[in-house]
């Protein structure tokens, strides 16, 4: 039985709901269409006793696979962000609630994260009960660089990361691989390029005596990834350990290491404003559930598009990186030393009474 949802692709095949991400051209980012088709499909498998588990993947221009997800759709968020349109709280909104529901999916939900999975992708696949990654995964939260934060419960994972490695990814949005995902606690295992579509075929095909037995299928074909960042794990602890963002990159500049170096220069690409607020929300999430950090986000986002008029970061980051591609974003405030205490704070007042929140619910 086959759903077509134009780009989003669900099928039960014997005891297993299959979806396939089909936006290739757009590297599967997530509209607002997709976030409804997702969690309609996903709310009606999780009540269909014949569905025993479900899994997720992408595709890119040969066919499945190659790509996962590489996030929002940035150009929808510069338009509506732009022009006022409602649309755009409603993408925030019912984002965050599905990646609420996959955290807490009551099936096994496994999660092929080939290929790029960023932003979005992270959304739709942290939460999942198998996270596979494969030799060619790009992943990362690469927000700060278009004036966002690592959202989609980015606050919750990042933050659950060993030592400081999630103020590491959420500032600089650095990209890491297999080995490092699966080090870092953002992967469970990886899985061989040649091995996926024989698995992926087998979970429509075989009979199995429930979900547990279907992710314990995949498990099993699991193989070793080395992790490359093993020479820096301490550098990152001990800078990303500091107290705020001027003192990051202050002791980086000063530093005598490539890799510092490199780091401090990244930091200095990114908007100012967005680096302090970033460190402010994975310290925060780091005591919060998911939720509650879901819930703060939501807050956030709020805050980036509609509560600066005519000054958010967000949209003159997607202008500079997607838009018109000019790649100079004019931030503001233009240094990291200039942004004050009182800017950051209001990233983190909620718009909304707790019981009028979108995501009051949310438990």
């Amino acid at each position: 039985m086959m759903e077509m949802h134009g780009e989003v692709l669900a099928q039960v095949r014997g005891q297993v709901g299959l979806i396939t991400l089909n936006r290739p051209k757009a590297l599967n980012a997530l509209s607002l269409g997709m976030v409804r088709d997702l969690m309609t499909v996903l709310l009606a498998w999780q009540q269909d006793p014949a569905v025993l588990a479900v899994a997720i993947r992408g595709s890119n221009k040969e066919g499945p696979f190659g790509a996962f997800c590489a996030g929002g759709d940035i150009r929808f968020l510069h338009q509506a962000g732009s022009t006022g349109n409602p649309e755009i709280e409603d993408f925030f909104t019912e984002e965050y609630a599905l990646n609420h529901l996959i955290h807490n999916y009551t099936k096994p939900y496994i999660a092929f994260m080939d290929g790029i999975v960023m932003g979005g992708g992270m959304g739709i696949s942290q939460g999942a009960s198998l996270r596979l990654v494969t030799e060619r995964t790009k992943m990362a939260m690469p927000e700060t660089a278009i004036g966002l934060f690592p959202d989609v419960g980015g606050g919750y994972f990042l933050s659950r990361c060993p030592g400081h490695v999630g103020e590491w990814l959420a500032l600089t949005g650095d990209t890491i691989g297999a080995g490092d995902a699966i080090a870092f606690g953002l992967a469970d295992g990886c899985l061989p390029l040649d091995a996926q579509a024989a698995v992926w075929e087998a979970l429509g095909a075989q009979t199995f005596a429930d979900g547990a037995a279907v992710q314990a299928f995949v498990a099993a074909k699991m193989i070793a990834a080395d992790a490359q960042l093993k020479g820096v794990r301490g550098d990152i602890d001990q800078y990303f350990a500091l107290s705020g963002v001027p003192a990051i990159v202050a002791a980086l500049e000063a530093a005598d290491s490539e890799w510092a170096r490199a780091t401090a220069a990244t930091l200095r690409k990114r908007s100012p404003l967005m680096l302090h607020v970033v460190l402010e929300q994975i310290r925060r999430a780091r005591g919060m559930d998911l939720a509650s950090d879901l819930r703060m986000e939501r807050d956030m986002v709020r805050h980036c598009f509609f509560l600066r008029p005519g000054a958010s970061e967000t949209v003159e980051g997607i202008r500079a990186l997607a838009v018109d591609k000019d790649h100079s974003p004019r931030w503001n405030p233009a240094r990291i030393e200039d942004v004050s205490p009182e800017l950051v704070a209001s990233f983190f007042v909620s718009p909304w009474p707790a019981h009028a929140h979108p995501l009051a619910a949310l438990r």
